[in-house]
């Protein structure tokens, strides 16, 4: 039988989409969730990060730990939470980690947090994997919603790979199974964008029809984005396009996240 994998984040976008993958598969699977969770096929275990609350029973007998738990505030500490404690159970299981393609690239705070979370697991000393992957179709569609909502469309002369979270599920599961690996080869979507094609991928999904204008965005993260460090078009190893991902959701009513 195959060994028991704890998934972090369980209950999250990134985290469902494992768990439902690992359950297809049969793979035994172990949920972490701050709230007590129930369903067919998971063993749930209530626990908190941020805290410490938990995480020993949580790591306890499992022999890989796939990391979809975040925490934009406290990155760095969750994970190194989570780093004791595997290390503290004595089974030195197999960590898999899921970071940002352009974390060593652009200075945004979070992905900052994520390339020192990154160097914290690769000096931990355990047995791990890390995978970078571009922005969520989720996390675009947000971005590009709030312009939507003005008269007319500010676009910046940026690029995105979109990708589902769904793909990269697959991919993390497929890393879980496998042996520890360090840094592997960045995961992207389908296909590189620019902002303006996929504001009107957007618009036209919703029914709308506005004019788009190009804006500048000046500074360094501005700099990086429009040298693509948020990409990765020699791994657009994704299968779903922003254009399905926006069909399986139907003609909203309005913008939103969902």
């Amino acid at each position: 039988m195959a060994e028991q994998i704890l998934v972090t984040g369980g209950s999250g976008q990134l985290g469902r989409a494992v768990v439902e993958r690992l359950r297809a598969a049969e793979v035994p699977v172990r949920a972490l969730s701050r709230r007590r969770r129930s369903s067919e096929g998971v063993q749930w275990t209530a626990g908190d990060l941020r805290t410490g609350r938990g995480i020993d029973v949580a790591v306890a007998g499992v022999g890989t730990v796939l990391h979809c738990a975040t925490d934009y505030r406290r990155e760095v500490e969750t994970v190194r939470t989570l780093v004791e404690a595997a290390r503290w159970s004595g089974q030195a299981p197999h960590l898999v980690y899921v970071s940002i393609v352009g974390a060593d690239k652009l200075p945004l705070g979070y992905y900052q947090a994520k390339l020192a979370a990154e160097k914290l697991i690769a000096g931990s000393g355990m047995p791990h994997t890390i995978l970078r992957a571009t922005q969520f179709h989720s996390l675009v569609r947000t971005i590009l919603a709030g312009a939507a909502r003005l008269p007319v469309v500010p676009v910046p002369k940026f690029r995105f790979q979109p990708v589902d979270v769904r793909d990269v599920a697959a991919r993390l599961v497929g890393l879980a199974q496998g042996e520890p690996r360090g840094r592997v080869a960045d995961f992207g979507g389908p296909q590189v964008r620019t902002t303006a094609d996929l504001a009107r991928a957007l618009l036209a999904a919703s029914g709308k029809d506005k004019r788009l204008v190009p804006v500048p965005a000046p500074g360094r993260i501005a700099r990086g984005y429009a040298a693509g460090a948020n990409l990765a078009p020699e791994h657009a190893d994704g299968v779903v396009t922003f254009e399905q991902y926006l069909a399986e959701r139907g003609k909203p009513t309005a913008l939103r996240y969902r």
